[in-house]
C-alpha cells in the first residue's frame, strides 16, 4: 500500500475479525530497537481515558480487544507483533492507531525495512505498508484501523514527530507522566534504603506499590567524580497513568516452617514420580490446559498470537476424532467462545526433547481442515526458526477452509507465565498462585518441559571435525549445528527475559535481501573456517550488546560487551569511573582497551584496580571505549540428555548479566539521576509532519 490509501478489511478476508498487526524493521548494525503501541480513539478522535494507550508497561485490554504479544527475532531483525481482536472494541471506539517510538536520541531514519503488515488468523497477510522516508522522527503512524459502519478498514499513515511517543501520546489526549516512571525505574534498579534493602514500587499499570526485589548494592561513588565523564542523560520512557490493579508474586520465596531440607511442600501438580514419556506428555498437556482455561490472561497471552479471539475458553484432553478407519487422538483441544462463534485448536505436545512427528501433525491438519477448526499447535521443546520447520505438512489448496499450523516451545510457555507472575501482573493472587504452580511444575527435573535440550545428532561429528581439522566448508552438518545455536541462544533469551523483566532479544546483523537460510550457512562456513560459534544479544535496560563465543577448538566460552568512552573524556577519568563500576565485578573479568577499532591494553580486573593507569596505551592513541569479557570452560557432555554445553551456555550468560552487565547498568541510572537537567529547561521540538 501507499500512504495515505486505505481498503476494508472484508474485502481481503472472509474471516477478519481478529488480526495480527505486525510492525517490523532491521539494522545493519544490529542494534536498531523501538517499543510498539496502540490508541484506541474516540469519535473525536481522543483516547476515552489513558487506559486506552496500550504500550510496554500496559500491554493488553481486559476485554482483549488488545494484546501487545511482544517481539520476535525474524530473518533480518525483529517484529513487533499485536492481536487486534475488532469484535471486541468498544462501540464508542472509532479508531485504533498502531504506532511505535524510539528513545535516547535514536531516530527511525537509523533503521531499514521498516514496514507494518496485518494478517488474519490463520497467520496469510492481508495487506502490507513501508515507511521509506523516515529521518529524524523519533516516533511513527505506521497505521491505523477505522470503522466505516459496520466495517473496518486499513488506512496507511506514514506521520512521524521528533517529540517521541511522549509528543504523540500527548496529542491523542493522554496524560503523559515522565517523572513517575523515572522515579519508579530508579527505585527498582536502585532502592535508597541502602544495600540490600527492598522498596515498594508501583508496578506495570498498578494502583498500589508491590514488593521489589532487593537489588545489589553497588559501588559508593562520588557523583562529584564521575560527572565530567558522562554525557547527557538519555530521556526515560512516559507513562500513561492507568487505573489497572494487578497481582504479582514476590521473587523471594517465604520463610520455610518446614523442621529440614527433606519436607517437601505440597503441591498441586506434583511431578516427582512422572517416569515414562507418555505420562510426561500426557500430564503437561492437562497441566498447561487447565491453567490456560483457569488464568485468562494466561490463556490469552498464550492463543492471541495464532489468531483466537477474546472470549470464554473450555480446554479438554485427549479428544478422540474419526479418521479414516482409525479415530485419532490429539494430545488437547482448545475451544474460545465468542459472540456465538467457535474458534479452535488441536493441540499436539511432545517433551523430555521427543521430536514432532509430520505424519502425526499432518492428520490432524486434515482433521482440523473437515471439521472446520482454525489451528493446530505443536508443544515441545523446540524453538522453531524461519526458514526452518520443526515438521512438514502439506495443504489442500482446494479446500476454502484455512487451517493454520502453530508451534510453541515449552521455553515461551514458561517465559509467558515467568512475565505475568512477576512483573506485569494477573486480576486476583489466586490466579498468580495457579501460574506459580504452572511454572515450579515446568521447572522440575521431571516434568520434561526445560526447554530444548539436545545440540542434535551432528554436534559431536562437528567437534571431532574442528578438532582434528577434517571439517570443510559446505558441511551440511555445520548448517545443522548452526540452527541448534540459535534455537540456544533464542531459549536464552527467553528464559533470561521472563527472569528480568525485560525483552531480551538476539541481535541479527544482517544486509537487505539477505535469507536465513544464506544467514545461517554464512555462519556454518566461519565454524568450520574459525571452529567458533558466535551470538550477540540485546537486553532491555543493558549499557551494551551481549556477545557470546563459544570456540570449539579452545573449549572456551567468552562472554563479553563494549563500553564506549564518552566523547571528550579524558582518558584516565574513564578508566577510574570504570573501576569503580565494577567494583563488586569478579576478580577474572578482564578489561581490554579499544582503540580506534583495535585492541589495546589488557588485564584483569583483579591486577587494573590498584593501577587503572595500566590499561591506557602507552602511546597516547585515543581510546574508544573498552571491552569486558568472562571466560569459562564449556561442558563437553554427550548424549540425548541436556548437555553440559547447553548448561554451560546458560551459567556463562547469567554470571555475566548478574556480576557485569546489572553492576554497570545500576551505576549508569544513578549517573544519570545526578546529571539529570531540571524539568522544562530544554524545548519540546515540534512534529515532522504529516
Amino acid at each position: 500500500m501507499t500512504k495515505g490509501a486505505n481498503v476494508g478489511l472484508a474485502d481481503l478476508s472472509d474471516d477478519a475479525g481478529t488480526v495480527i498487526a505486525s510492525l517490523s524493521w532491521s539494522s545493519t548494525a544490529g542494534d536498531g530497537d523501538a517499543d510498539v503501541s496502540v490508541l484506541l480513539l474516540d469519535a473525536g478522535g481522543k483516547v476515552r481515558g489513558d487506559a486506552d494507550f496500550f504500550y510496554y508497561n500496559n500491554p493488553a485490554a481486559v476485554d482483549g480487544s488488545v494484546q501487545l504479544l511482544g517481539k520476535t527475532p525474524t530473518d533480518g531483525g525483529s517484529e513487533d507483533r499485536i492481536s487486534l481482536d475488532l469484535t471486541a472494541v468498544p462501540e464508542d471506539v472509532e479508531r485504533l492507531v498502531v504506532a511505535a517510538s524510539r528513545y535516547g536520541g535514536s531516530r527511525f531514519g537509523d533503521l531499514d525495512d521498516l514496514r507494518m503488515t496485518v494478517a488474519d488468523r490463520s497467520g496469510e497477510v492481508l495487506l502490507g505498508f513501508s515507511i521509506g522516508d523516515a529521518s529524524v522522527e523519533s516516533a511513527f503512524i505506521f497505521g491505523e484501523l477505522y470503522r466505516r459502519g459496520t466495517e473496518w478498514k486499513y488506512r496507511a499513515v506514514g506521520q512521524g514527530y521528533e517529540t517521541g511517543l511522549a509528543g504523540l501520546a500527548t496529542d491523542f489526549g493522554i496524560d503523559v507522566d515522565d517523572e513517575g516512571e523515572n522515579e519508579a525505574a530508579d527505585a527498582v534498579a536502585d532502592p535508597g534504603g541502602g544495600e540490600g534493602a527492598a522498596t515498594a514500587v508501583e508496578s506495570p499499570g498498578a494502583a498500589e506499590p508491590l514488593p521489589a526485589v532487593p537489588a545489589q548494592p553497588g559501588p559508593k561513588t562520588s557523583a562529584a567524580e564521575e560527572q565530567p565523564a558522562v554525557p547527557a542523560p538519555a530521556p526515560k520512557r512516559p507513562r500513561a497513568r492507568t487505573a489497572k490493579k494487578k497481582v504479582t508474586l514476590p521473587a523471594l520465596a517465604t520463610k520455610s516452617l518446614a523442621e529440614n531440607d527433606s519436607w517437601r511442600a505440597a503441591r498441586l501438580f506434583p511431578a516427582s514420580n512422572l517416569k515414562s514419556d507418555k505420562e510426561r506428555e500426557v500430564r503437561a498437556t492437562s497441566v498447561l490446559l487447565s491453567v490456560m482455561a483457569q488464568v485468562p490472561e494466561f490463556g490469552r497471552r498464550l492463543t492471541a498470537a495464532f489468531g483466537a479471539p477474546a472470549g470464554r475458553m473450555q480446554t479438554f484432553t485427549e479428544v478422540s476424532l474419526p479418521h479414516g478407519e482409525t479415530p485419532k487422538r490429539p494430545d488437547g483441544v482448545i475451544r474460545v467462545e465468542r459472540a456465538g462463534k467457535l474458534w479452535t485448536a488441536l493441540v499436539e505436545t511432545k517433551t523430555n526433547g521427543n521430536a514432532l512427528k509430520s505424519e502425526q501433525v499432518q492428520n490432524y491438519m486434515d482433521i482440523a481442515a473437515r471439521r472446520g477448526y482454525e489451528a493446530v499447535i505443536t508443544l515441545s521443546n523446540d524453538v522453531a526458526l524461519e526458514g526452518s520447520p520443526l515438521v512438514e505438512v502439506k495443504t489442500d489448496g482446494r479446500r476454502k477452509h484455512k487451517v493454520a499450523l502453530w508451534h510453541l516451545s515449552w521455553a515461551e510457555v514458561a517465559h509467558q507465565a515467568q512475565m505475568l507472575i512477576r512483573h506485569e501482573g494477573v486480576g486476583n493472587a489466586a490466579h498468580a498462585w495457579l501460574l506459580q504452580e504452572l511454572l515450579h511444575y515446568l521447572q522440575h527435573e521431571n516434568s520434561g518441559c526445560h526447554g530444548f535440550q539436545n545440540m542434535g545428532p551432528s554436534w559431536v561429528p562437528v567437534r571431532n571435525g574442528i578438532d582434528e581439522e577434517t571439517l570443510s566448508q559446505g558441511d551440511p552438518r555445520a548448517v545443522e549445528v548452526v540452527e541448534s545455536w540459535e534455537r540456544l541462544i533464542r531459549q536464552v533469551c527467553l528464559r533470561l527475559g521472563g527472569e528480568l523483566g525485560q525483552k531480551a532479544l538476539p541481535v541479527q546483523r544482517t544486509q537487505r535481501g539477505t535469507t536465513a537460510l544464506s544467514r545461517r550457512a554464512a555462519h556454518a562456513d566461519r565454524l568450520c573456517e574459525e571452529g567458533r560459534l558466535a551470538a550477540e544479544l540485546r537486553v532491555d535496560g543493558s549499557p551494551g550488546t551481549i556477545t557470546i563465543v563459544a570456540d570449539l577448538r579452545t573449549g572456551k566460552l567468552r562472554t563479553s560487551v563494549e563500553i564506549p568512552v564518552p566523547e571528550g573524556a579524558y582518558p584516565l577519568t574513564s578508566a577510574k569511573r570504570l573501576m569503580r563500576q565494577l567494583a563488586e565485578a569478579p576478580a577474572d573479568l578482564h578489561v581490554e582497551t579499544l582503540v580506534e577499532g583495535q585492541s589495546g591494553p589488557r588485564g584483569t580486573l583483579e591486577r587494573l584496580r590498584p593501577e587503572p593507569g595500566d590499561v591506557l596505551p602507552r602511546d597516547g592513541s585515543r581510546i574508544t571505549g573498552f571491552r569486558l569479557s568472562l571466560f569459562k570452560s564449556m561442558g563437553a557432555t554427550r548424549g540425548n540428555a541436556e548437555t553440559g554445553f547447553i548448561r554451560s551456555v546458560d551459567n556463562a550468560v547469567d554470571r555475566f548479566h548478574s556480576h557485569v552487565i546489572a553492576h554497570l547498568a545500576q551505576a549508569e541510572r544513578r549517573t544519570r539521576r545526578t546529571s539529570a537537567p531540571e524539568p522544562g529547561s530544554a524545548p519540546v521540538p515540534a512534529p515532522a509532519g504529516a
